[in-house]
């Protein structure tokens, strides 16, 4: 029998474990493996000599039409099986929404598009191969700017779990009577996911039968494409990708790579290897979209807000309605009667724009955190005060209770441990020799979702549980946390419970994303250990209300009975799903936080130092203090390169990203960081799911740079409304 999240959860057997392993921070069970170098990750797949090695030919024009590929000098260099164009490669569905085909007609989309594919004995072979085709295009005139286009932009159509427009009561009126205004203008540039795995896939057909080793985040979903993709039926496809080396929402979706080796595969017999180089990845596996956003405070005397309005526009390929959701988190942050909240979409020749970590709330707190800042400073009001005065008591627009929502105690609890109290508002009043100090804080929501999955476990003749689940582990944990919750459930010290994921063939799971990856298989896997107890308590003939697990036995205090004894010869399974219910609209669920930095500011050059950062988080249960905490300082990090240094340049000739490698690109180091902290609130969520756990991977960079942008100005007087803050930027402020 499937959960669904329709009323509240009550009492649950996790509830009752203060000595249980679940909340505790416990060593990642995959880490002793990953650091003997004994797990594969998606290009380690095939070995030696038993793969031959496809290399892709990626367009050098934006946008524009094929004319002809000379290939020749290609198919005549050493050790080449094949070379794939349009003309030649296998058949491929293009009309199903859900198939992602590759190679297909004369169309150039964008720079980087792949073109050809060269598929060789080797990979120098291969790579050496693709650099003697010549393409031959018929190049028009691209549109890459997106401020340009603002004036034709279109509203784009609804997504799943966000809508483009929303209004509440009269904004223009409201606005416009309010006796404190505030207009500004923020902008934020493309940015990069920049794993530290790239993508990678071994590919191999048996008949019709196709099995693909990727790096990908959802198995169930990529199988669903792989399967459209192919005109095959998804039972036909496998998708495996046991381990993961980090993805950022760039492996949510089957990516040009995994097709592509399935091409190659499905024209050669063979089983093929294809590894996009670290320079491929800028243009071919997607971005987040720059954005501009306009945002309009009007308030009273008192700083509660009369009207507000935040104004979005992003670019992505014509035709693309997949936006990024900028100003999500602002429909429920602050109060007020009066709003205007909308996404415009521009069409731009680039490579598509898909999500990154924290789509929308990442980017849209930016601004809006910002513009907080900037209206304190014009009321005379403590921002952590301002903030509180517009504390919502209920969902703004929705008028729907929240689930629970602890962002004021965020927002004081690390008011009191970063030493708020001894801030100066006035800029440039705090010196370290050269150095100008300013400390600077924002505030964090982050959507809650839950999404259907499921899951099957197995107790062995051996006593030993084993659980499988479609579902990933992207770094963050995934393989641990449910360790933890099965162990627990069963009463089984966590040597004895494996968990298996990375594989289609497995039970469904929405995969890891969206800050719904723990919550929703979790939840899953939750439901099949309870239907496994009760299967084990009619067993044993014990009152499941007077189980208890331990110590692989279940007893109810005068009858001990163990597993090993219940499972027989054949084992017991047990399934479990998990569904959103009425639930997920009677509440708004988020998760908040708060983060607070302390910035210097060179007075002479305008190089920006963050010397210490503190996040503080309401996230609900937290399932392993250790991993959360990695996840949420990792966050901030994100946070830290989104305020500082994270920027793809664009050659607006080309539609190219000149800076397509990590030498250029430039995210955090450990030199960038000083001293960091994240703590969590004390809370549990009964509305959300039967863990009572909220998404805590991305609230961590949820308006995390917002605070450091408010640190500068408080340092140096220099307000930087366009991201990232270069010294450039700071330097034209202080003259």
């Amino acid at each position: 029998m499937t959960i669904r999240m329709d009323t509240v959860v009550g009492h649950t057997p996790l509830d009752d474990l203060p000595d249980g392993f679940t909340g505790k921070p416990i060593d990642r069970v995959d880490g002793p493996l990953k650091v003997q170098g004994k797990v594969a990750y998606a290009a380690e797949h095939g070995g030696v000599g038993n793969v031959a090695y496809a290399f892709p030919v990626l367009a050098t024009i934006a946008p524009g039409r094929i004319l002809r590929i000379d290939d020749t000098a290609a198919r005549h260099a050493p050790g080449v099986i094949d070379v794939l164009t349009a003309k030649n490669a296998p058949k491929q569905d293009t009309s199903s929404d859900d198939a992602i085909p590759q190679l297909v007609g004369d169309k150039v989309r964008h720079y980087g598009q792949p073109v050809a594919l060269v598929i060789a004995r080797s990979y120098e072979q291969a790579r050496h191969a693709a650099s003697l085709v010549r393409p031959e295009y018929d190049a028009t005139p691209g549109r890459f700017d997106l401020a340009a286009g603002k004036a034709g932009a279109r509203k784009p159509e609804d997504l799943s779990f966000a809508k483009a427009d929303t209004e509440k009561g009269d904004f223009d009126d409201a606005y416009a009577s309010a006796p404190h205004q505030l207009d500004v203008v923020y902008t934020t540039p493309f940015q990069f996911h920049a794993a530290m795995e790239p993508h990678a896939t071994v590919a191999a057909w048996n008949e019709d039968r196709l099995t693909v080793e990727t790096s990908n985040q959802m198995p169930t979903p990529g199988r669903k494409a792989l399967a459209a993709t192919f005109g095959v039926a998804p039972e036909k496809v496998r998708l495996l990708s046991a381990y993961i080396g980090g993805g950022f929402g760039s492996k949510l979706d089957v990516q040009p790579d995994a097709v592509l080796a399935a091409l190659a595969a499905r024209a050669t017999g063979l089983r093929v290897k294809l590894a996009l180089t670290r320079q491929q990845l800028f243009h071919v596996v997607g971005h987040r979209t720059n954005t501009i956003q306009r945002v309009r405070l009007g308030t009273d005397a008192q700083g509660r807000i009369l009207a507000e309005a935040h104004e979005a526009w992003s670019g992505n390929e014509p035709g693309n309605d997949e936006f990024e959701p900028t100003v999500l988190g602002t429909r429920s942050r602050y109060a007020g009667d009066n709003r205007l909240n909308t996404h415009r979409q521009v069409d731009l020749d680039l490579p598509p724009a898909i999500s990154m970590r924290a789509p929308g709330e990442a980017v849209g707190l930016l601004a809006l955190e910002g513009a907080m800042d900037e209206l304190a400073v014009q009321l005379d009001i403590d921002p952590i005060e301002l903030r509180i005065r517009n504390e919502p008591a209920v969902d703004p627009e929705l008028g729907v209770p929240f689930s629970s929502r602890q962002v004021v105690e965020c927002m004081r609890e690390g008011a009191r441990r970063f030493g708020w109290d001894k801030r100066i508002a006035q800029p440039r009043q705090v010196r370290d020799g050269r150095w100008y100090i300013g400390i600077g804080m924002s505030s964090a929501v982050r959507g809650n979702m839950l999404q259907a999955s499921k899951a099957n476990v197995r107790l062995d003749p051996s006593g030993r549980l084993t659980a499988r689940m479609a579902m990933t582990d992207i770094g963050t944990g995934s393989y641990t946390v449910f360790t933890q919750v099965a162990a627990d459930l069963l009463g089984l010290p966590m040597g004895r419970v494996t968990i298996l994921l990375g594989d289609s063939d497995f039970p469904e799971t929405p995969g890891s994303g969206g800050s719904f990856g723990a919550a929703s298989a979790g939840s899953g896997l939750y439901d099949a250990c309870m239907q496994l107890r009760s299967k084990l308590c009619r067993s044993a003939g014990i009152d499941p209300a007077q189980a208890r697990f331990e110590d692989g036995h279940v007893t109810d205090g005068r009858k001990r009975v163990s597993y090993v004894a219940l499972a027989g010869e054949d084992g017991v399974t047990a399934d479990g799903a998990i569904e959103p219910g009425s639930n997920s609209t009677n509440y708004n669920q988020n998760s908040y936080g708060a983060f607070f930095a302390e910035v210097g500011v060179d007075m002479d050059t305008g190089e920006i130092r963050l010397r210490r950062m503190l996040g503080v988080f309401a996230a609900g249960r937290i399932l392993n203090a250790k991993t959360a905490r990695s996840q949420a300082l990792g966050g901030m990090i994100f946070g830290v390169g989104s305020a500082l240094s994270e920027e793809m340049v664009l050659d607006p000739r080309y539609g190219a990203f000149v800076n397509h490698d990590l030498a250029e690109y430039h995210v955090p180091v450990n030199a960038d960081i000083g001293p960091m902290e994240a703590v969590f609130l004390p809370e549990l969520d009964d509305k959300a799911n039967p863990l009572k756990i909220k998404g805590l991977g991305e609230v961590g960079i949820s308006g995390a740079g917002a605070s450091i942008a408010n640190a500068v100005y408080n340092a140096c007087g220099v307000r930087i409304r366009d991201y990232p803050l270069t010294l450039d930027k700071v330097l034209a402020g202080m003259v």
